[in-house]
């Protein structure tokens, strides 16, 4: 099921939730499992489309849910990013950490979204595209504060996304939860 992640993008919140318990299964993932087939054989006409003609414009989203995961309180980060009109990376994690607070659990996440921008952009110059400034979409005021402030708050490690936003290789956004 791992592997149909790449193209059903819609299953890797299940998948990925599933094979945390893949060394030791109950019964009720064995039941997720299969519900997750059952979909997939409904589904099977719904994929990923990449149109051949888009503007070259890298955009990224990161949202986080705080202290989501019922079983250790770890929150988890969803990271998604688009070039032009398409879907070129996804993430979805359990947070390393427990983080103290919804901003702090937001940050973490803006800031494994930069260091995957990163890459994609050195991805892209081998490929000979250049892109410039990158847009990085959070739902949380308080990341996009964060980020233009030399307050240490939060763990040093995860201040990576504020340099690059003070060198201007990033420029973080505010957009609502439901977008």
């Amino acid at each position: 099921m791992l592997y149909l992640t790449t193209t059903m993008s819609d299953i890797m919140f299940a998948v990925c939730f599933c094979a945390r318990f893949q060394s030791n299964p109950k019964e009720s993932h064995f039941k997720v499992a299969k519900r997750i087939l059952k979909y997939l054989k409904g589904t099977t006409t719904v994929g990923l489309w990449y149109p051949y003609h888009s503007p070259i414009h890298l955009v990224g989203y990161s949202d986080s849910d705080f202290a989501g995961c019922k079983l250790d309180r770890k929150s988890t980060s969803e990271i998604c990013h688009l070039l032009g009109s398409s879907l070129i990376s996804w993430h979805n994690k359990k947070q390393a950490c427990v983080p103290l607070s919804t901003a702090e659990a937001e940050y973490i996440t803006a800031g494994s979204c930069c260091a995957q921008i990163l890459i994609i952009k050195q991805q892209l110059e081998v490929f000979g595209l250049k892109v410039c400034k990158v847009s990085l979409l959070c739902d949380n005021t308080s990341v996009i504060n964060l980020t233009k402030n030399q307050i240490q708050l939060i763990e040093i490690r995860h201040h990576f996304i504020r340099d690059h936003v003070s060198n201007g290789d990033y420029e973080v956004q505010f957009i609502e939860t439901e977008k």
